[in-house]
């Protein structure tokens, strides 16, 4: 056994060494639920161990979820997420011109403008110029380019905060706004119960 470990190279024993330690890690979780479902303590060696996986955790936690996000951020950079979407928009086009006349037919606001001659025709032609310089926007690399920078720039900021532990710092989020009559009826937070704006929703107090 000594022999066949002096074998290992330095990255096969800290391979080994993490081995054992998930397994120990496992092993007394599991041992710790059972005698709690029993009604008895986890032994002293059992208590050490979770302590120990404990601290393991919170050790290597922050470096992993670094290493993560720069895997993210340089799986990011090589995608065309505005050309994605382009190519969907023209891929459904027929279907979104419909939604959009759909949409402005039936909003209330606009019930005494439609009565006007030609208002089915003018809304249809700003809904498909508005799209065509849409689909040409989203398929222009400066515009991929733009996104990809966004996206890179808040994962740094994610990773300057995780580094920081600036996360462990934030204070507890305000609730919601509650949803303005005018919207109420597209609001799907409005629609849901319990949501904000309805009975027994939250409403924010400032």
């Amino acid at each position: 056994m000594i022999d066949w470990l002096r074998q290992r190279s330095v990255l096969e024993l800290v391979f080994l060494t993490l081995a054992v330690l998930v397994v120990l890690m496992v092993v007394s979780g599991l041992l710790t639920r059972s005698l709690y479902r029993r009604g008895r303590r986890a032994p002293f060696v059992i208590r050490r161990i979770n302590k120990l996986t404990q601290t393991f955790v919170d050790l290597v936690k922050r470096p992993i979820t670094i290493a993560v996000l720069d895997e993210v951020a340089d799986v990011i950079q090589t995608g065309h997420y505005t050309k994605n979407i382009s190519a969907a928009l023209v891929e459904n086009h027929d279907e979104l011109i419909e939604l959009v006349g759909e949409k402005v037919r039936n909003d209330p606001s606009s019930r005494v403008v439609a009565r006007l001659p030609g208002y089915d025709a003018v809304v249809g032609q700003v809904t498909e110029t508005t799209l065509r310089v849409l689909i040409e926007m989203l398929g222009d690399p400066r515009m991929d380019e733009l996104v990809s920078d966004l996206l890179r720039n808040n994962l740094q900021q994610i990773k300057l905060a995780v580094r920081e532990r600036q996360n462990e710092r934030v204070p507890s989020h305000e609730p919601p706004d509650p949803v303005p009559e005018s919207l109420r009826h597209v609001s799907p937070m409005a629609r849901r119960p319990g949501g904000p704006g309805t009975p027994g929703g939250r409403v924010s107090r400032r």
